[in-house]
């Protein structure tokens, strides 16, 4: 195993693994590739992977031989599809075998090239490069994506969130429980998918499993404030009182008819109904037992008895991390299913670590936002709203300055319109941002402009785009550009045109290109 520059440098060209168990060709390949590229060296699969986990974040490509000693390449590929390694690190077999058999088995297990040996040095550096910026474009495509998922998930989290805690905050729990049972949820989760593949759950379920954790006790807000706040053990009459919580949660879940099909609904309500269910099928409300109880709510129940333990309640104090372990392990709180205490045991550590984090001051923080609520304070979500726009406007600039054409983001709610780097150089701007209400003068082309408004007035939320030719000034000369653009309108009965994206580019005739 050979590496041909040390580990701090190895960020400084991008990275290639070559393995190869015939030195000869590892050579070959890293003196077609060094001139451009840093590279890596693998003897063997073994080899191999351990440089992939050591290096996933820095190799940009693998080029991967099919016959070796110890691990092939096949195996490779099957380890590096079981831990999602391959959705990152693209792979180009490089065989002497050409059979089809091989290539389709390879292709199957998602490789993105197959090169024949004897190499060709032409062959192999253009599809190296071809292989890189591929990939490159997609990353760059997933990382817009992945922003704006993120960004409306952390909105939608925060809502859940803020909402369970009202019903913390009348039990008078820790206003960290439910941040508690949402970490401790996706740690188990992470550990779970990594030690068995008898639960078959996607990153997407981690994700949804973990928020709808928020939601596990909100049927406690049916609870009289004297059972709920009571000091001392309830007696058997208000704890049959206490134990209708799961399912009145279920049912108010149930009652939002408008939202039944969505995954998030259907998780919700199988953690509110069945998270006091044990393993043995001794628990409540319906007596559910073994893996008839979904993993949403085994993992939920688990993480909901750790935090009870280690936290102090109106009713006792609480326990240390060791002690709750134990107490979980010797069966003192429950049954559980085996697979999922081993698990615990596996992160009680990263679990105690992670929850160590959530400081006092994010309690303080989360209660006083309850409060304001509770006591019908008005909640000035101006300043925050105002916040996400500029925040927004950020992200926007940054990926806009990379477009070679004019693009805009036209908001129909402020009148500001957003152009790209480019476009605003395009059109002689000074700036990105304009608002139409005040600037509308800075834009030379205001024939052209009252079309497209006229064009835009056409669309209808079922055929929202519009696609003509206009004429402006782009670099001080008037030019022909085909415009492209899309509506945006808000859900409802009513349907109202919130903004416009779009994209122009010059129209060039067939002499002025060739």
């Amino acid at each position: 195993m050979r590496q041909t520059e040390t580990d701090d440098k190895i960020q400084e060209k991008q990275v290639i693994l070559i393995v190869d168990d015939s030195e000869m060709n590892r050579a070959i390949l890293t003196d077609m590739l060094q001139e451009d590229y840093r590279t890596l060296e693998a003897e063997n699969g073994v080899q191999a992977v351990e440089l992939i986990r050591k290096y996933s974040d820095a190799i940009d490509l693998v080029l991967l031989d099919i016959t070796m000693p110890e691990m092939d390449g096949f195996e490779v590929l099957a380890i590096m599809n079981k831990y999602h390694l391959i959705d990152n690190i693209p792979v180009i077999m490089i065989s002497a075998e050409r059979a089809s058999s091989y290539m389709e088995r390879a292709y199957e297990l998602g490789v993105t090239d197959y090169i024949s040996r004897p190499f060709d040095a032409l062959i192999v550096r253009r599809r190296v490069e071809n292989t890189l910026m591929l990939y490159a474009k997609q990353k760059r495509l997933v990382g817009l994506v992945a922003d704006q998922v993120y960004e409306k998930e952390r909105n939608n989290s925060m809502m859940v969130n803020i909402l369970s805690h009202i019903v913390e905050f009348r039990n008078g729990e820790s206003g960290l429980h439910v941040l508690h049972i949402n970490t401790m949820t996706e740690i188990l989760l992470q550990h779970l998918v990594e030690k068995t593949d008898r639960y078959p759950l996607t990153q997407e379920d981690i994700i949804r499993i973990s928020t709808a954790s928020a939601l596990h006790d909100i049927g406690k807000i049916s609870i009289p404030d004297e059972i709920i706040n009571k000091p001392g053990r309830l007696t058997k009459e208000e704890f049959e009182i206490m134990k209708t919580h799961s399912a009145v949660g279920a049912s108010m879940l149930s009652a939002i008819t408008a939202y039944q099909n969505e995954p998030f609904v259907k998780t919700a309500y199988e953690i509110c109904r069945w998270h006091h269910e044990r393993y043995d099928g001794k628990g409540y409300p319906d007596g559910l037992k073994g893996d008839e109880i979904p993993i949403s709510a085994q993992i939920v129940s688990l993480a909901d008895v750790y935090d009870a333990l280690t936290s102090e309640r109106c009713y006792k104090k609480a326990f240390s991390h060791e002690t709750a372990i134990n107490m979980i392990m010797n069966g003192e709180c429950g049954a559980f299913n085996p697979l999922l205490l081993d698990c615990l045991l596996e992160v009680a550590g990263d679990i105690q670590r992670e929850l160590a984090v959530n400081s006092p001051e994010r309690e303080f923080q989360v209660h006083e936002t309850v409060e304001q609520i509770l006591k019908h304070k008005k909640l000035h979500g101006y300043g925050y709203s105002i916040n996400q726009m500029r925040i927004e406007q950020a992200k926007k600039e940054f990926f806009f300055e990379h477009e070679r054409t004019l693009v805009f983001d036209y908001s129909e709610l402020t009148n500001v319109i957003l152009f790209s780097n480019w476009g605003r150089r395009l059109l002689g701007l000074k700036k990105n941002q304009l608002d139409l209400r005040k600037e509308s003068a800075l834009l030379q082309d205001q024939d052209t402009l009252e079309m497209v408004r006229a064009e835009l007035a056409k669309t209808t939320p079922e055929n929202p785009s519009i696609d003509i030719k206009i004429k402006i000034h782009a670099f001080g000369e008037l030019k022909e550009h085909r415009l492209v653009a899309r509506t945006l309108w808000s859900d409802g009965e009513e349907a109202l045109r919130v903004g416009v994206i779009g994209r122009a580019e010059e129209v060039f005739r067939l002499d002025e290109r060739r």
